[in-house]
């Protein structure tokens, strides 16, 4: 074959492989590092499932200037259905917010052997003390917290759609390892505990009281983690998770922190209305103050359907339009620290533990 021969051949090829690329393959992703790996964790085992391995994969983002010697902060991202943990990435910029803030992003993933949608299943009743697969989660963040720098003190966890479910699950069941949580268009812990109850707690709200949750998930881990910051956003228009279910989650964290903190003074107040800057769209911001510390923020994204506020509508799921969620996310996160002394051990001159 001459040599314009091949050269027109090679040129068609890789235009077919283009064309059958997915659309992920096509970002142009920030230049650190992935690394891949798996976990398997005996807890782990689902109720719906007992026969299915209690492994999961995982997909670690080392920013740029990643340094062994330097502990990083780890923020944990839990995609939703029909996503996986490189289109979150791609979706919500998370990783180039990652580069430019220097810390670390875990992305677990569902497998379709679990879930046909690579949903998490946050509805196995496994899930309400802690197992399944928010243990096997919990146990990847202890083994990638040990084998790679961490800041123990600064780990996050955050999600959208089940992958939010999920993050309150793991809020409420393993406070102990994360210092905040972010729920995007989820639903509180213990919302549901078959496919039918999920499905009626996604489409009105969770029948079950979030005052109960909050105290189940205060006697699994908050009681000796001490109080767990949380950022709930939602879309107001949301048609796939009711935005009744923000307000569910609201309130589970609202008691959890209160039973955590009893002596503190609670004040809620709106922060903020209307769009950032004259860009995006308008939202409305109301922060819970324990104590005048905040604890708790509920953003409502006014004509937001179900999708990451301010993300790469290139990949689904994703809102261009803003407020970036991701930025008001790792914001709420810098402003938390967990600290790593018995809950005994935490108190204010008041005698009220702290975070």
């Amino acid at each position: 074959m001459s040599n314009l021969l091949q050269h027109r051949f090679a040129r068609l090829l890789t235009q077919i492989r283009g064309g059958f690329a997915p659309p992920h393959a096509k970002a142009s992703l920030p230049q650190g590092r992935w690394v891949l790996g798996s976990h398997r964790e005996s807890a782990g085992v689902l109720a719906l499932a007992p026969l299915l391995a209690p492994q999961r994969p995982y997909r670690l983002y080392l920013p740029v200037d990643y340094d062994a010697s330097a502990p990083m902060p780890l923020v944990v991202m839990l995609h939703g259905c029909k996503q996986d943990g490189e289109t979150f990435a791609a979706g919500t910029r998370m990783n180039a917010l990652a580069d430019r803030e220097r810390f670390t992003v875990l992305y677990p993933e569902q497998r379709t052997l679990a879930n046909p949608d690579r949903c998490w299943n946050w509805f196995d009743v496994s899930s309400h003390r802690g197992d399944g697969e928010a243990a096997i989660i919990a146990g990847m963040v202890r083994a990638v917290r040990a084998a790679y720098s961490v800041d123990a003190s600064r780990v996050y966890v955050a999600g959208l759609s089940s992958g939010a479910a999920m993050a309150s699950i793991l809020a409420s069941c393993h406070a102990e390892l994360f210092a905040a949580c972010a729920i995007h268009s989820g639903v509180m812990f213990q919302a549901a505990h078959s496919v039918g109850t999920a499905r009626h707690a996604i489409e009105v709200g969770s029948k079950h009281d979030p005052a109960k949750a909050a105290v189940e998930a205060f006697n699994l881990s908050v009681r000796k983690a001490g109080a767990m910051p949380a950022i709930v956003i939602h879309g107001s228009d949301d048609g796939r998770v009711n935005p009744t279910n923000a307000e569910q989650v609201v309130a589970q964290f609202v008691h959890m922190n209160r039973l955590a903190q009893p002596a503190a003074v609670v004040q809620t107040t709106v922060k903020t209305r209307g769009a950032p800057h004259g860009a995006g769209r308008a939202y409305e911001m109301r922060d819970h103050l324990f104590d005048g510390r905040l604890l708790l923020r509920h953003i409502v994204v006014d004509g937001l359907e179900h999708a990451w506020s301010g993300g790469d509508a290139r990949f689904p799921f994703n809102d261009p339009s803003g407020p970036d969620a991701s930025e008001l996310i790792w914001d709420f996160f810098e402003e938390h620290r967990r600290d790593a002394r018995p809950a005994s051990d935490r108190r204010t001159a008041r005698g009220v533990a702290i975070v």
